[in-house]
C-alpha cells in the first residue's frame, strides 16, 4: 500500500532536483558564456593595444630613422631612444636601441629587464616586427622589437635594433573590470534560473501530485478516481493512460467481486440445501446405528461407515455455513460478562477433553470480560481440537491476562502442544481455508475450515491470532482478545461485522 511507504526527503524532492537542474544548466551556461565573453573581449582589448603601440612606433621609428648616421654614434642613439620614448601617448614608454655591441635606454640605467633572449633573437634573425607580453609578478607588459632598414638602392638593414616596453596597466584594468561586469551578471543569472526553475517545478509537480493522490486512492480502494487530463504534453499522456490503467483495473476488480459474491453465495445455497437431507440422513444413521448390533459384520461396519462419513459432513456444512456468514458480513456477536476461565473449563468438558488437557487458568472470577460466549467455545474448541489431532500430548490451553493496550484489558489464550511442530513453510498459511501443506496427504476428520473459522471469530472480536513453534519443539497457537466495555471495543451486542 502506498501509504505505508516512507515519503521521499524534501532534499530529494522532484522541485529540489529541477530546481538544482535549473541553477547548475544557469550556472554552466553563465560560466561557459562568460568565459567566451570574456576571452574574446580580452583578446580584442590586447590586441587593439597591441596594434595601436606598433603603428604608433613604426611612424616614429620612421620619421626619426633617417637622422641616423651609419654607424650611429653613441649620442645619436641615445637621442633617438629619447625621442622614441617621449612619442608615447601616456609618457610611459620605455625604450632601448641597439647596434652592434652598443645598447643606450631612455632611462638611465634601466636594464630592460622584460627583453628575453628569444624575442631578441628572432629580431635579429629577420626584419620584421615581433612582440611579447611578458608577465613580472602582477604587472605584465608588451615588449616589442623591430630592426630600422634604410630606404637606399640597396634597401640594406642599418643595423639599428629598436626595443620598446609598454605597460599594460590599462588593459588590465579594462579586463579586470569585465571580470567583475562578468562576475555580477551571473548572480542575476542564478536568480532568474532558480526562479524559472520553481515556475516549471509547479508546472511539472501539480500533476505529479495528483498522480500521487490518485494512486492512493487507487491503493485504499476508490477504483473510480480518475485524472484529470489536461493539455497534450508526456504528462497529459501519463494521466491518460492512468485514467485507462484505473478503468480496467475497476471492470477487472468488479468482475472478480460479482465472481466472488456469485461464489459465496452458491457455496451457502448448496450448504444450506444439504442441511435438510442430512438432517434426515442423521436420524436414519442414528437409527441404523443402534441396530448395528444385530446385523452382519459385513453390513454392520457399511453402516458405522455412512454414520462417521455424515457426521463429517454434516460438520463439513455447519463450518460452510458459517464460512458464508463471515463472508456476508452478517456474523453477529452476542457479547456477555462471563468468567473466561469456567467457559474454557466447561469447553474442555463438554468433549470429554479434560483429562487430555493440562491447564493453567486464573481462580474463578479473577478474570471477566464481555465476549461472546459461544464463539469462545468455537475458538478454543477448533485450536485445542487441532492440537490434539496433529500435535502431540501433553497439550496445555493458558489463560492470562496481558499488557494493556490502547483498547483496555486483554486477555492471552495459549494452546501449546509437543508434537513435531509447524513446518516453516506452512506457518504464514494455516489460517487459510482448505489449506494443505501436502496435496497428497491423507484425509482427516477435521473439515479444513477450523482455524479459518477460528481467526473470523476472534477477528470479529477485535482481537488478534497468530501461530508459531516454539524453540522446545512443539506449537503454539496464541490468542489476544480485547476485554474492555462494548464501546471501549468497539462491538455492540447483535452488531453485524
Amino acid at each position: 500500500m502506498f501509504a505505508g511507504r516512507g515519503r521521499v526527503p524534501q532534499l530529494l524532492g522532484l522541485r529540489t532536483r529541477l530546481v538544482v537542474a535549473f541553477a547548475l544548466v544557469a550556472a554552466v551556461t553563465a560560466a561557459t558564456t562568460g568565459a567566451l565573453t570574456f576571452r574574446e573581449a580580452r583578446t580584442g582589448v590586447l590586441q587593439q593595444s597591441q596594434d595601436a603601440v606598433i603603428t604608433q612606433l613604426r611612424t616614429q621609428a620612421n620619421r626619426l630613422a633617417p637622422g641616423l648616421t651609419v654607424p650611429p654614434r653613441p649620442a645619436e642613439l641615445r637621442r633617438f631612444a629619447l625621442e622614441l620614448a617621449a612619442a608615447g601617448p601616456s609618457g610611459n614608454w620605455r625604450v632601448m636601441v641597439t647596434y652592434g655591441g652598443m645598447s643606450v635606454t631612455s632611462e638611465a640605467g634601466d636594464r630592460f629587464a622584460e627583453l628575453t633572449p628569444a624575442l631578441r633573437a628572432a629580431v635579429d634573425d629577420r626584419p620584421a616586427t615581433v612582440f611579447q607580453r611578458v608577465r613580472s609578478g602582477d604587472h605584465t607588459a608588451l615588449v616589442v622589437g623591430m630592426p630600422v632598414v634604410f630606404t637606399d638602392a640597396r634597401s640594406a638593414p642599418s643595423g639599428v635594433r629598436i626595443f620598446l616596453t609598454v605597460p599594460q596597466t590599462t588593459e588590465r584594468a579594462y579586463v579586470d573590470a569585465l571580470v567583475t561586469a562578468v562576475e555580477r551578471a551571473t548572480v542575476p543569472a542564478l536568480v532568474l534560473a532558480v526562479l524559472l526553475a520553481l515556475l516549471a517545478a509547479r508546472g511539472v509537480l501539480r500533476p505529479v501530485r495528483a498522480l500521487r493522490s490518485a494512486t492512493r486512492s487507487i491503493a485504499e480502494g476508490r477504483l473510480d478516481t480518475r485524472l484529470a487530463v489536461n493539455g497534450s504534453d508526456e504528462l497529459a499522456d501519463l494521466s491518460h493512460t492512468f485514467n485507462e490503467t484505473a478503468a480496467a483495473l475497476e471492470e477487472s476488480v468488479a468482475e472478480l467481486r460479482g465472481m466472488e459474491a456469485r461464489a459465496r453465495r452458491f457455496a451457502a445455497d448448496v450448504s444450506h440445501e444439504l442441511r435438510t437431507p442430512l438432517a434426515a440422513m442423521s436420524a436414519v444413521t442414528d437409527v441404523l446405528d443402534e441396530d448395528a448390533a444385530r446385523l452382519a459384520p459385513d453390513t454392520a461396519t457399511a453402516v458405522r461407515l455412512i454414520s462417521e462419513e455424515t457426521v463429517k459432513l454434516a460438520r463439513l456444512v455447519d463450518d460452510l455455513m458459517e464460512i458464508s456468514r463471515f463472508d456476508a458480513g452478517a456474523a453477529v456477536l452476542h457479547l456477555d460478562e462471563i468468567d473466561l476461565a469456567e467457559s474454557l473449563r466447561r469447553t474442555l468438558a463438554a468433549r470429554a477433553w479434560t483429562d487430555l488437557v493440562a491447564t493453567e487458568l486464573p481462580p474463578p472470577d479473577t478474570l471477566r470480560g464481555r465476549v461472546d460466549p459461544r464463539r469462545l467455545d468455537v475458538v478454543v474448541a477448533n485450536l485445542v481440537g487441532n492440537a490434539l489431532r496433529h500435535g502431540a500430548r501433553p497439550v496445555r490451553l493458558r489463560l492470562r491476562e496481558g499488557a494493556r493496550s490502547g483498547a483496555g484489558r486483554l486477555a492471552v489464550i495459549e494452546v501449546l502442544d509437543s508434537g513435531p511442530g509447524i513446518p516453516r513453510h506452512v506457518l504464514p498459511h494455516v489460517f487459510e481455508r482448505f489449506y494443505k501443506s501436502d496435496a497428497a496427504r491423507a484425509r482427516t476428520e477435521g473439515s479444513g475450515l477450523g482455524l479459518a473459522i477460528t481467526a473470523e471469530n476472534v477477528r470479529v472480536h477485535g482481537g488478534t491470532v497468530r501461530a508459531a513453534n516454539r524453540p522446545e519443539g512443539g506449537a503454539v497457537f496464541t490468542v489476544e482478545l480485547p476485554l474492555g466495555s462494548p464501546t471501549d471495543s468497539g462491538t455492540e451486542p447483535g452488531e453485524h461485522r
